[in-house]
């Protein structure tokens, strides 16, 4: 049996290609769209509003195709470089040039571990902050005054942009923040990057390319889970053309996303999403205090 309607899957799917590299929430506007469109929490719709960020960051591989695959020249195993070198000082010459190969590879690997290790740890409670709109209004309110002055605070950029281990681990760190639905995973990488003194074009492509590891990872544990529970397969079966739906126009519509972004976040800032961000939330907060029920059931 299909849980959610194609009107329902394309429409939330939109949601996500257009907020998940954007700095306003993707997770909080999916919470947001579900709840409009009517749609009753499940195993299967939290599992699909995960896994069709797989097709949000295909979007990035294919748009930064060149620099995602591209290797510094070195080879590994090369014996003009060990030459006088034995024993354990020729292994350690081996595993320095091994890293330096693949050193983007590696970077992305020590941003993403603190995710991975407070994910794991946290698992259950991010799944029940998921189902509360309060959670996400809150903190669109308060994740937008943090964009009204994000560029003030972090103006000040070195010239040496190099991602060093120290920078990657302490934008995976700030990543971390945006466990709590409505905060936003690009908004927390991209000013935990500026925090490192890096300029807003380079914070926010970093952030696209940690979204890989990082949604990936998310996307098979939603989906081992799926499959491990009861008539998971059976729901998977039934839901397949739905996933593969919702993948797809996450894509595409996530890489007109990212295009706009990057050209419009260097020219004009983060101003304008702290207003979009403040003006969503306030008007959730009102209904709420006026009594609708804008909770997922």
């Amino acid at each position: 049996m299909e849980e959610l309607s194609w009107f329902q899957t394309i429409i939330i799917a939109i949601v996500e290609g257009l907020t998940e590299f954007l700095p306003v929430s993707s997770t909080g506007h999916m919470i947001i769209a579900q709840n409009m469109l009517g749609v009753p929490s499940s195993d299967f719709v939290k599992a699909f509003t995960v896994i069709i960020q797989f097709g949000a960051i295909l979007s990035v591989v294919v748009l930064y195709w060149k620099r995602f695959f591209k290797l510094n020249p070195c080879k590994i195993f090369d014996s003009e470089a060990v030459s006088g070198k034995t024993g354990s000082a020729r292994w350690v010459e081996y595993g320095r040039r091994f890293l330096y190969k693949y050193d983007f590879y590696w970077k992305l690997l020590v941003a993403f571990i603190p995710a991975a290790f407070f994910g794991l740890l946290f698992s259950d409670k991010i799944d029940e902050m998921l189902e509360s709109v309060a959670v996400v209004a809150v903190m669109l309110v308060i994740g937008g005054v943090v964009m009204l002055f994000v560029d003030k605070w972090f103006n000040k950029t070195t010239p040496d942009q190099t991602m060093t281990l120290k920078r990657v681990f302490n934008v995976g760190l700030f990543q971390c923040i945006a466990m709590i639905p409505g905060v936003s995973r690009s908004m927390a990488t991209i000013v935990g990057g500026m925090a490192q003194k890096m300029t807003r074009k380079n914070a926010a492509e970093f952030s696209f390319f940690l979204a890989v590891p990082t949604m990936f990872a998310a996307t098979a544990y939603k989906l081992l889970k799926l499959l491990t529970s009861e008539n998971g397969m059976q729901v998977l079966q039934d839901n397949l053309l739905t996933l593969i739906a919702g993948n797809v126009v996450a894509f595409i519509v996530a890489l007109l996303a990212i295009k706009f972004f990057i050209s419009f976040v260097t020219k004009y800032g983060f101003k304008a999403f702290g207003y979009y961000r403040i003006i969503v939330g306030g008007i959730i907060i009102v209904l709420m205090l006026l009594g609708y029920n804008l909770e997922i059931s």
